[in-house]
């Protein structure tokens, strides 16, 4: 395997790591009485912040160097890969069991390889395929989707829409990482997040005085600013590790080995809220980390080829 390579997998891995932390941080909030959609807000805002002041010394440069960004490529990434993926998903669980929600977004990474596969007619490993159906057969065993199923025209439509901004986030991250790089993508992109959220979450009527008081976690109850504060490093850290191992991964790969986000929730809620796993689910993860396993196994082989055109 290539260095870079491998380091690509150990940057996604550890995405994957930080974005499952963020699951019980955000639910600790909402069961402390803010609302979902406060607490995405909450979350982007204090990850576009950090991500704005790192990426000074970068726009210095290209300012310096009179290159221009790819502004409606730009606006269009945190319109989708940040805002749309968080918001879809919200509004897919006000109607949909978490877990068939959950289910449905994380079919980005297949939609990643049809992509590839059929739009851009680029053949892949099929090491790569096969891991990310076996993450997603996985998946449906860590959240149970077969506990209390019940189908909702619109909640289908914003799961669909959430699942087509993630495979937006592999797919234009791979791309715009090489135009623009990560600081100056990672904050234009939350700016955008930043402003397209405000009017959903309108945090000029939150209760500010909730971060002040206690949230429940397992064993012990850390005030909500800490656990906000947790919530937002962890998000920033997970951006900062995804996006620069799209550089160095294909999107298909990088979207399968993203499973692990999942499993490393399910764990989390475990650790950190008390939440049990049921024997179904650790199966599941089990499957998930073979299907992350199968995948990563295409780091190591060609470059694909391109498929050739019918007729």
């Amino acid at each position: 395997m290539r260095r870079s390579a491998s380091t690509g997998v150990v940057l996604i891995l550890a995405a994957s790591l930080f974005f499952g932390v963020c699951g019980p941080f955000a639910k600790s909030l909402i069961a402390a009485g803010m609302s979902a959609v406060e607490v995405t807000w909450l979350r982007v805002t204090g990850t576009g912040l950090i991500l704005m002041v790192a990426a000074i010394p970068a726009a210095r440069r290209m300012i310096a160097e009179r290159r221009r960004p790819p502004l409606f490529p730009l606006i269009g990434f945190g319109l989708t890969a940040i805002a749309g993926v968080q918001l879809f998903y919200f509004l897919a669980v006000a109607r949909l069991p978490v877990g068939v929600a959950l289910l449905l977004e994380f079919t980005g990474p297949i939609l990643v390889v049809a992509w590839i596969r059929w739009i851009r007619r680029v053949r892949l490993p099929h090491t790569a395929v096969a891991g990310a159906l076996l993450s997603l057969a996985g998946l449906a065993f860590v959240v149970e989707v077969w506990a209390g199923l019940r189908l909702d025209t619109l909640g289908l439509l914003a799961g669909a829409a959430a699942a087509a901004c993630q495979a937006g986030y592999f797919l234009a991250g791979e791309r715009l990482t090489a135009q623009v790089g990560t600081p100056v993508l990672l904050a234009a992109g939350f700016g955008v997040g930043i402003l397209a959220l405000a009017p959903f979450a309108q945090p000029w009527r939150t209760d500010w005085s909730l971060l002040d008081g206690g949230v429940a976690m397992a064993g012990w109850s850390p005030p909500g600013w800490v656990v906000l504060a947790a919530l937002v490093v962890s998000t920033a850290s997970a951006y900062a590790c995804g996006l620069p191992a799209l550089r160095m991964l294909s999107a298909a790969v990088a979207g399968g080995m993203a499973y692990t986000e999942v499993v490393v929730a399910a764990v989390a809620a475990w650790i950190l809220l008390g939440e049990r796993l049921t024997g179904w689910q650790m199966f599941g993860g089990l499957l998930v980390v073979a299907g992350v396993f199968t995948a990563q196994r295409a780091v190591a082989t060609r470059e694909p080829d391109p498929v050739r055109a019918a007729g």
